[in-house]
């Protein structure tokens, strides 16, 4: 059994797309109060969910993942939870039902306040202040205040967690015992229940993230309590960055975004070391390549991963690789490059024979205006009637849907 290493310092110089805090001592001292916190997560949850996601890598399941692109400390009443939630679920019975297949559930929610930027600083009328980086480190508001760096936003990032999280169990099937994730009496024979709802977000601020690592006294092995799912980004997968570092020494499953750089021997590095057990389930390629390019870069990485015996899952995100700027300003996405590009993963997987194990989408229940298309329609025009989104454009709840009937036909039984 692979042995789960006690992570490095969080304050390594190897730590990528972290912000510049303006006062270190308040981040140590928030970092120790975040690290005398009950856990969000539980290690058994943690488990319940590898043993899911098993099940995905050998072509049992379907993973479904989607939620906010940032989640927002504002947007987390119990009405926007719950059509969250019932999307989600839609989306799964929806999926289920095409593909004959189980389907696995994570939300991007309860932990997804950071986001990665392409540069440190933003500039607006001549004036230069650090980029929004997601609620957890600073506000959108375009003042100095607000753009400021602040550590205390952490504790505030993991309460509107835990009451995130505490909506979510009341929405769950459950039993007495009252964790997310257990099985519903409509558990199919694999194990898996459609109504179960595991949380994911990107574990981008490593200060946050490893006040929250616990040691399972069971067990002895080290979790991130703060989701059951956690990934690395395109932008900190470094073989030898401090993202990397943090995974290995953790029990959870782990994910790794690829986008169009990534080639066969940085895919088995990133497995070497964050799976060298080669453990079904552990380890979630999330390929991010864009509708151009996934027909091309995509089957070289499989076919070498599938010859060297790698058990992973592999899912599509078909958001990130197909985004662009209107011509009033806003970021925006086309459903059909979206839907193209999910097309291209499942062609390539049919055609070496290997599972296409899922997707990866950013959508919200909201009745937004951020992506182009569907039905009814959203034209470039109307972009900007509710254009709501804290950073990415989003999938509305009609669009989501539309995508989730094409998925499922994609799927069904060859």
């Amino acid at each position: 059994m692979r042995q789960v290493r006690e992570p490095n310092s969080i304050l390594s110089p190897s730590a990528a797309q972290q912000p510049i805090w303006p006062d270190p001592e308040a981040l140590r001292a928030v970092v120790a109060r975040l690290a005398e916190q009950p856990q969000l997560v539980s290690p058994r949850e943690c488990d319940r969910l590898l043993d899911r996601l098993a099940a995905v890598a050998r072509g049992e399941a379907f993973l479904l993942q989607g939620g906010d692109c940032a989640e927002t400390f504002a947007a987390t009443s119990p009405e926007t939870i719950g059509r969250k939630v019932r999307l989600l679920r839609q989306m799964a019975e929806i999926l289920a039902g095409s593909a004959n297949l189980p389907v696995v559930t994570v939300g991007r929610i309860a932990g997804q306040y950071a986001k990665p930027r392409s540069s440190p600083t933003e500039t607006r009328a001549g004036a230069t202040l650090p980029s929004y980086r997601g609620d957890a480190v600073n506000g959108q508001a375009f003042t100095a205040e607000a753009r400021t760096p602040d550590p205390r936003r952490l504790l505030q990032a993991y309460g509107t967690a835990a009451d995130t999280l505490a909506e979510l169990r009341k929405l769950d099937e459950r039993t007495p015992s009252g964790e997310l994730g257990l099985p519903s009496p409509r558990t199919s024979k694999s194990g898996l229940s459609g109504s179960e709802i595991f949380t994911g977000h990107e574990a981008l601020l490593l200060p946050y993230e490893e006040a929250l690592c616990r040691t399972d006294p069971l067990t002895g092995r080290r979790y991130g309590t703060s989701g059951h799912f956690l990934w690395i980004g395109e932008r900190t997968r470094n073989l030898d960055g401090a993202h990397v570092q943090f995974a290995s020494g953790i029990g959870n499953p782990i994910g790794v975004k690829l986008g169009p750089t990534a080639n066969s021997d940085d895919v088995l590095a990133l497995i070497d070391r964050l799976d060298p057990d080669r453990q079904p389930g552990r380890l979630v390629l999330i390929t991010r390549m864009g509708a151009k390019k996934i027909r091309d870069m995509l089957p070289p990485l499989v076919e070498k991963v599938t010859a060297e015996s790698a058990f992973v899952t592999w899912v599509c995100d078909p958001m990130h690789g197909n985004t662009f700027a209107s011509p009033g300003g806003y970021k925006t996405r086309l459903l059909d490059d979206v839907l193209d590009e999910v097309t291209g993963f499942f062609e390539v997987h049919h055609e070496l024979g290997t599972h296409p194990g899922g997707v990866h989408l950013e959508l919200t229940g909201e009745a937004v205006t951020e992506c182009v298309g569907g039905t009814p329609p959203v034209h470039v025009d109307d972009l900007g009637r509710r254009y709501e989104t804290a950073c990415d454009p989003r999938l509305n709840a009609d669009q989501a849907l539309e995508l989730a009937a094409a998925v499922g036909n994609l799927a069904r039984p060859r």
